[in-house]
């Protein structure tokens, strides 16, 4: 099968070509995708020099076939992808922590060809483009009345933010909860902590728009941060005028800045919780004086998803106006318009852009 990919050039580039991609076999499935969500990781994958691959890890479509031993969905049926994709029978997944399998399941290198030579679909999912053959089980059915490019979004940044708040922090009934960046992932946090029946909701960010979006969100507060505040210690001390002067229960940092992955930490009680959601990977300095009297700091991957439980969930808030995805995806793209996407992720225009294929 032909298919039109975005494809990373090894040299921090991509191109738009054609594809070719090998029937689905044993426990695998062809999706023809609708909609890719386009993601800061999207741009920074690039980066891996000498690397070349299928771009996009959100996505949502419709099942075009199906190979051997597939139960679960069926040609026609529309689905969205997971990017971190369970085995369902090693150490992690038999205790539940599906998001950290073991023995994830990946195609063979030879199912998808560029240029005459085999290529590897990005999150063995590789959603930037018009067709992709996944494992079965980055598979889920959607069984609810739900456009393409919302639904896409569910797959990793909605899932990343909206989990981190509900499956690892636990955030309590009544408690307090500071979002240090309100993009999409942030933007899923407050919805996570309104979906947990959070009191206070404090919003910080640097852009004023995106603060306005947060009330819209759920937020109760907001802080608009100074880009020379080093380590947002001073929104920490406007955090703390605003919780009886002594920090939030819980904090999480959505801003992927390196040099703000401690900040959370200055923004909680004692005894509170930060959360590092942006998945930081750089080496980060961090003061451990932020760390005394009882501080807790967790850094979960993709909001310790377990597709089978948290996916249908979030299409029921979807379908019940519990959970704002149309809200949040403010600007649609051709698949030829993925670099004015990037241009616009990194000056901050959207919360969230989607690429959608043909017109869906």
């Amino acid at each position: 099968m032909k298919a039109r990919a975005a494809v990373s050039d090894g040299k921090g580039n991509f191109v738009i070509e054609e594809i070719t991609l090998g029937d689905p076999e044993r426990d695998e499935v062809c999706v023809e995708i609708r909609a890719s969500g386009v993601c800061h990781t999207d741009f920074d994958h690039m980066k891996n020099f000498g690397t070349t691959f299928i771009m996009g890890h959100e996505g949502a479509g419709v099942v075009l076939q199906v190979g051997p031993n597939i139960a679960h969905v069926k040609e026609g049926d529309r689905v969205l992808l997971n990017w971190a994709i369970p085995c369902g029978s090693c150490f992690q997944c038999s205790r539940g922590a599906e998001n950290i399998c073991e023995n994830k399941p990946r195609l063979p290198d030879e199912r998808c060809i560029f240029r005459g030579e085999k290529i590897v679909p990005d999150f063995s999912l590789g959603t930037m483009s018009t067709h992709t053959v996944v494992p079965s089980q980055a598979v889920i059915r959607m069984d609810v009345d739900i456009p393409f490019a919302p639904a896409a979004i569910l797959g990793c940044g909605v899932m990343t933010g909206f989990g981190s708040v509900v499956n690892a922090a636990r955030v309590q009934t009544d408690s307090t909860v500071v979002v240090l960046g309100t993009g999409g992932v942030g933007l899923s946090v407050i919805q996570g902590a309104v979906y947990a029946r959070a009191r206070q909701i404090i919003a910080v960010d640097v852009n004023p728009a995106r603060l306005r979006l947060a009330l819209e969100f759920g937020a109760t507060n907001t802080i608009l941060a100074d880009r020379k505040d080093q380590g947002l210690l001073d929104a920490a001390m406007k955090v703390k005028g605003l919780t009886e002067g002594r920090g939030a229960d819980y904090a999480f940092e959505c801003t992927a800045v390196p040099e703000l992955g401690p900040a959370p930490l200055a923004m909680v009680r004692n005894g509170g919780t930060a959360v590092g959601v942006s998945g930081i990977e750089q080496s980060v300095e961090f003061n451990m004086e932020l760390f005394e009297w009882d501080k807790f700091y967790i850094n979960p991957l993709y909001g310790q998803c377990r597709p089978s439980v948290d996916f249908p969930l979030l299409l029921d808030l979807y379908t019940r106006k519990r959970l704002k995805l149309d809200e949040m995806v403010t600007r649609i793209y051709p698949l030829e318009g993925l670099a004015q996407a990037f241009e616009d992720m990194h000056a901050g225009i959207n919360a969230k852009g989607v690429l959608v294929m043909d017109g869906s």
